[in-house]
């Protein structure tokens, strides 16, 4: 029987030894880019025709592949070894794999969307309290010795109107800490969930979710279909004062009309953990005194990210020994 090869790219920080376990079940291949930190996509691509990967069946894709491989695009599938028919995917957001190319490829992809839900709401709920009391001004004031310099009344979340725009686990989380601090919880999706998973949560339409929301929050994921899903026409379109939320993705808003929009008055403020072009920030989010900025932090906790590498092992596990793939995702 042939070899089955289980590829990592990448690194394993906090489940090296669950990793090694493995070994009883699968060959496994640490990628040169291990040895190799800066090993290049020329590279990798180079070493998938030299045939080192032709018995790779599964690729564990860590959360710091993409600087060794670029995108898993329709380009670097077409390269890998006929032999790979899982990709284990180390992230709940999967805009860096093209899911069509490697759907179209037969290789079944999978990701780790429930680890990140409590971390990344948690940041959530701390960038909404930041832009709702526009902390930009006195964080920065306090440090330059101006204590609280030209620091202006904040907002209450209490009373406001929360509307979620994609109410997956992580908009679910974000929903239920916000309740705590008196918040109405309004919601859209593309289908409406079940009365249990809404837990009182009112589901609108996305017109009604942009015009009679508070505060915007986005919980959804980038794909063609959301690219710029909040434009400028959609931005127009919702409460004068609103303030804004992501995240998910930066792309999911056109930022160059968020800045408009917040120089304007339009947005009152914004809480962002994601930018369009990371890890460059557009200079109008940067000089804007009413927008909460963080460098895409939202699973930045040790918890979080043992449990991410762990959920990965599961669903290579599942994939080899079971012929399926947990957590599978598509487009």
């Amino acid at each position: 029987m042939p070899s089955q090869a289980a590829l990592l790219i990448g690194e394993i920080t906090h489940a090296r030894p669950e990793w090694e376990q493995l070994s009883s079940t699968l060959t496994l291949k640490a990628s040169l880019f291990i040895e190799f930190p800066n090993g290049t996509r020329e590279q990798f691509l180079q070493h998938c025709k030299s045939g080192i990967y032709d018995d790779v069946v599964v690729i564990y894709r860590s959360n710091t592949s993409t600087k060794y491989t670029g995108r898993f695009d329709s380009e670097l599938v077409s390269a890998l070894p006929k032999s790979v028919k899982y990709i284990v995917h180390n992230g709940a957001g999967y805009d860096n794999i093209d899911v069509p190319a490697v759907t179209e490829a037969g290789i079944a992809v999978s990701s780790t969307p429930v680890a990140v839900n409590n971390a990344t709401a948690d940041v959530g709920i701390f960038l909404m309290i930041g832009a709702l009391r526009q902390a930009h001004v006195p964080l920065s004031s306090i440090r330059a010795g101006e204590w609280l310099g030209k620091s202006t009344l904040g907002h209450d979340p209490k009373g406001k109107v929360l509307g979620i725009l994609g109410m997956g686990g992580i908009g679910r989380e974000m929903a239920h800490r916000a309740k705590a601090f008196g918040m109405t919880i309004q919601y859209h999706n593309r289908s409406r969930l079940s009365p249990e998973l809404e837990d009182g949560a009112k589901y609108v339409s996305f017109d009604e979710l942009l015009a009679s929301s508070d505060v915007f929050s986005l919980n959804l994921a980038l794909n063609p279909s959301t690219r710029h899903i909040i434009g400028a026409k959609e931005l127009s379109n919702m409460k004068d004062g609103v303030v804004i939320v992501n995240t998910a993705r930066g792309a999911l808003i056109d930022e160059k009309a968020l800045v408009a929009a917040i120089e304007s008055g339009k947005v009152a403020s914004a809480g962002l953990d994601v930018y369009e072009n990371e890890p460059q920030v557009d200079d109008g989010l940067l000089k804007s005194s009413k927008v909460f900025l963080l460098p895409h932090i939202g699973t930045m906790t040790f918890e979080t990210q043992k449990e991410m590498e762990l959920l990965v092992l599961e669903n290579l596990r599942s994939a080899v020994e079971k012929g399926v793939t947990e957590n599978r995702m598509s487009e």
